[in-house]
């Protein structure tokens, strides 16, 4: 059995009794900080902005790491599903507020949500499928014909469209309720909940370890498998956390990344609250450079461009961590500064996950003409109609002047 090391986001934890292979595993990974203490046992801090569930494994040891996140459970899961595309994950009957952790309540969502798309049948689909057969079907393979079989006509090198469960969308649902039914801390229920959407998607292959997710397209005929198919995605893209400079370490297991979470969130709402006025979004706007070499480029996390122009009339840039009070963030001011620069923008939007003060704080720099960058604080705490209207606050102030 493996060691079990539970923490909470950026909170560290005193005492814990590790030995020195499994210290320098933690340390292998990355995930957290891990330092002596003199009276004896390990401090571990994660502060790497990952939550979820991990285990990390050597030829030495192996130890099971749980971090856990500072938002409760159930406004994580507001942002999450806000962020990707407004997918309703039904709070109202996933009793998420009894699961005791990020994953047993990712696990318990996605059970009963297969278990509700599933119950009026599992999708089926045409899949075009090539073999050798000694009968013909569909359509002969002419070259691969000759290719392959010099002339003889059996057997017959065929493509034909199969009406079957195995389709991109099954193996999806499939993949990840395998990946899910891997972590230990599952409820009895939960477990059983996955063991029969195994049992439903019976005759769908697994996919292949290393390759691409297949792709899907949202259409009429799969709207019901579409909120499941989000959280599927979600957990098998969350398990792809990889250690390319620590090749002795293996690791399995769930990670989240807050910042991206955090990021998504605001960006989705900004669009979100944009829309009606027309215009263009743009998230990762990549085609800015500090200098005329285009050497230094410049990423802002979101550009938003009135109806009619080209010219931006707004940025904004995303910060998952705490501000700094009045005095800000010295290096995320500069950022932004350069931001506000090169796209001839007399004001620049910090956006920040936690922060003592008010809501927003400008700050006035010096210059001709001078530039403002608004600095403001989102309250994660705070109804998910409430934290909205706080976005929508900032929107609004991105609009062009009139």
């Amino acid at each position: 059995m493996s060691e079990v090391l539970r923490l909470t986001e950026h909170r560290p934890q005193r005492g814990v009794p590790l030995t020195t292979a499994q210290a320098a595993l933690l340390t292998m990974s990355k995930l957290v900080t891990v330092a002596p203490e003199p009276g004896g046992g390990w401090c571990v801090t994660a502060d790497r902005e990952m939550v979820g569930a991990i285990r990390l494994s050597s030829a030495q040891t192996s130890i099971d790491l749980t971090i856990t996140p500072k938002l409760p459970v159930r406004r994580l899961f507001f942002l999450l599903g806000h962020a990707r595309k407004g997918v309703d994950w039904h709070w109202h009957t996933t009793s998420v507020q009894e699961q005791q952790g990020l994953v047993p309540a990712i696990a318990h969502t996605f059970a009963r949500m297969c278990e509700r798309a599933l119950s009026l049948g599992v999708l089926q689909g045409y899949s075009t499928i090539e073999e050798s057969a000694t009968v013909l079907r569909g359509r002969l393979r002419t070259t691969d014909q000759i290719r392959h079989r010099f002339g003889r006509p059996l057997p017959a090198e065929i493509r034909y469209d199969d009406h079957t469960v195995d389709i991109p969308e099954n193996r999806l649902l499939l993949a990840a309720t395998r990946k899910l039914l891997r972590e230990r801390d599952l409820a009895p229920t939960t477990r059983a909940l996955l063991r029969r959407i195994l049992v439903r998607l019976d005759g769908v292959s697994p996919l292949v370890y290393g390759q691409s997710l297949p792709a899907w397209r949202p259409n009429r005929l799969n709207s019901r498998l579409q909120s499941p198919l989000r959280l599927a995605e979600l957990v098998l893209r969350s398990g792809s956390y990889e250690f390319k400079e620590s090749p002795g370490l293996r690791v399995d297991g769930l990670v989240l990344r807050m910042w991206q979470v955090f990021e998504e969130f605001v960006t989705r709402a900004l669009t979100d609250a944009l829309r009606p006025l027309g215009g263009r979004c743009l998230t990762q706007d990549r085609r800015f450079h500090l200098d005329h070499a285009k050497s230094a480029e410049l990423r802002p996390d979101f550009v938003y461009e009135p109806p009619g122009s080209h010219s931006p009339s707004g940025v904004v840039d995303v910060k998952y961590k705490q501000v700094r009070g009045t005095r800000g963030n010295m290096g995320d001011l500069y950022q932004m500064l350069a931001y506000c620069t090169r796209l001839g923008l007399p004001e620049g939007h910090l956006v920040y996950a936690a922060g003592p003060g008010t809501a927003t704080t400008r700050h006035h720099l010096h210059g001709e003409p001078g530039i403002t960058i608004h600095q403001h604080t989102l309250n994660l705490d705070a109804e998910p109609e409430a934290l909205l209207a706080q976005v929508d606050t900032i929107a609004a102030e991105l609009r062009a002047p009139a």
